[in-house]
């Protein structure tokens, strides 16, 4: 009877206890975080309107890190988004009107040029300048003009 219960302990105690484990392993690592591959917290959103032929950043001074911009075209057009400096090039796909896309890339210290590289977009006025560590000037403006390179 002593070897009955013992097996019978050791069917019930060693499952139990093998769930336990894995529950504080996940607890420890954060379990299901939605952060991103490798990441050990999420990346901070900044998020992009844009539209015909302008765009706007929700911020434009950031300290180095993870971000995931959010672009948005409420424009009439298509239009899609860049980020490049400091050894960084990032693209979204080119948006229909009321389309939205995420761009998740990690920024180091230095300027970025943010725009639309859509049918000289850029040129008409769809490009704003983002600042990664330091300080942004204190008359930085994140809206670009309405378009038409006015």
């Amino acid at each position: 009877m002593t070897t009955t219960l013992m097996t019978f302990g050791r069917r019930y105690v060693g499952p139990g206890m093998a769930a336990g484990a894995l529950a504080g392993i996940l607890v420890a690592c954060g379990g299901g975080d939605d952060g991103g591959a490798g990441s050990a917290s999420p990346a901070t959103r900044v998020d992009v309107t844009m539209t015909d032929f302008g765009l706007r950043l929700s911020q434009a001074a950031l300290a180095a890190g993870d971000y995931t911009f959010v672009a948005t075209n409420d424009g009439s057009h298509d239009h899609a988004l860049v980020i490049e400096g400091s050894g960084t090039d990032g693209r979204t796909r080119t948006l229909e009107p009321g389309e939205s896309a995420n761009l998740t890339i990690t920024l180091k210290d230095g300027t970025y040029e943010v725009y639309c590289p859509v049918d000289g977009h850029k040129d008409m006025g769809m490009k704003s300048e983002l600042t990664v560590g330091g300080t942004a000037s204190p008359d930085s403006d994140t809206d670009t003009n309405d378009g038409y390179g006015y």
